[in-house]
Order: structure tokens, then C-alpha cells, then sequence
């Protein structure tokens, strides 16, 4: 008994291929510029990333506080992130500079948090079922993060490239995916 397995472009693609190809195909082409620009001009990209970042919470804070006036469900969380929203975007807004520095900085130090504590899940697992290659990752994901909390800054300089190379990596990918759904569901 043989068994003839099909597939289809939901199942190859998943997510994807819930939007049109040509949406997939400006992201794609979005995200390589993007990663171009990173590795081109490596702060500057990342100082008018910041501000973008900056101006959205800004925005988002005051839609958040102008929400409250139609509709009150949630006021101490619309509240709350509005509030902050403002606040943070207000401060990033009026110093762009500091901001690519420290916005990036905290982001950073959140990774190496992060990375200690899947460190040690990943070893007490390994230590559990006697799975070496586990212990070893971990070790490896602790030594990670502490190399990035003890050195942020040195972190947030390779940040635009590390941004940059990826954009160019999944933009690349992106295009390349958007004609494969165009090509499947065309037959």
C-alpha cells in the first residue's frame, strides 16, 4: 500500500500563505533595504530607527490617552500605557542621540538576562535526563549573556550590523518565498 503525500502551499508555507505573494514581496524588498541601509550607514539607521520607535510610542501613548474618553473598559492600563507611551516617546523625541544609545542598551541587557535564565533551564534540563548536549548549550548561553551584560556597549556597536545582515538574510528569503506562493498557487 503506497501513500501519495501532496502539498499543498499551507502546509509548506504555513503563516505565509495566508497573504497574497505580493504583500510577502514588499516586505521582502522593505526588509533588504532595511538591512542594506544597516550595514551601509550602521548608526544613522539605527539613530532614525530609534526616533520611528520614539514617534510611534508618542503617538500610541496619546491614541491610548484619547481613548479613554470613548470607551473606559481597561482605564488604569489605558491609563498606565499611555502615560508611559508619552513619556518615552517624548524623551526619545528630544534626545535621539542618547536614545539610540541607551534604548539599545536596555534591549541588550534584556537578551543577556534572558540568555542566562535559558541557560539555566536548558542545564538543570540537561542535568535531568542526563543529556549532555543540553548542559553544554547552556553553559554556552550563560557564558553569552554574561559576555553581554558585562560589555552592552561593545554589544550595541555590532547591533546595526547584526540588524543589517539578518535584514539582508530574511529580505532575500522573503522575495524568494513570495514567487514560490505565486508559483503554487497559480497551478
Amino acid at each position: 500500500m503506497t501513500e501519495t503525500v501532496t502539498t499543498s502551499p499551507e502546509n509548506e508555507f504555513g503563516a505565509l500563505s495566508h497573504y497574497p505573494w505580493w504583500i510577502i514581496l514588499v516586505l521582502g524588498i522593505a526588509v533588504l533595504i532595511l538591512g542594506m541601509a544597516f550595514l551601509t550607514w550602521p548608526y544613522l539607521t539605527l539613530m532614525m530607527v530609534v526616533t520611528f520607535v520614539g514617534a510611534y510610542w508618542f503617538i500610541s501613548g496619546l491614541f491610548s490617552l484619547v481613548s479613554i474618553f470613548v470607551d473606559r473598559s481597561h482605564l488604569g492600563w489605558k491609563l498606565l500605557i499611555g502615560i508611559l507611551g508619552v513619556i518615552a516617546g517624548f524623551v526619545i523625541l528630544l534626545y535621539p542621540l542618547f536614545s539610540t544609545i541607551m534604548l539599545p542598551a536596555m534591549l541588550v541587557i534584556f537578551i543577556g538576562v534572558w540568555g542566562i535564565l535559558i541557560g539555566g533551564s536548558h542545564i538543570a534540563l540537561g542535568f535531568g535526563t542526563k543529556d549532555w548536549g543540553s548542559v553544554l548549550l547552556g553553559l554556552l548561553a550563560i557564558i553569552f549573556g554574561i559576555l553581554v551584560i558585562v560589555h552592552p556597549l561593545i554589544t550595541v556597536a555590532m547591533l546595526p550590523f547584526i540588524f543589517g545582515g539578518v535584514g539582508i538574510i530574511g529580505g532575500v528569503i522573503a522575495i524568494i518565498l513570495s514567487f514560490k506562493i505565486r508559483g503554487m498557487a497559480t497551478t
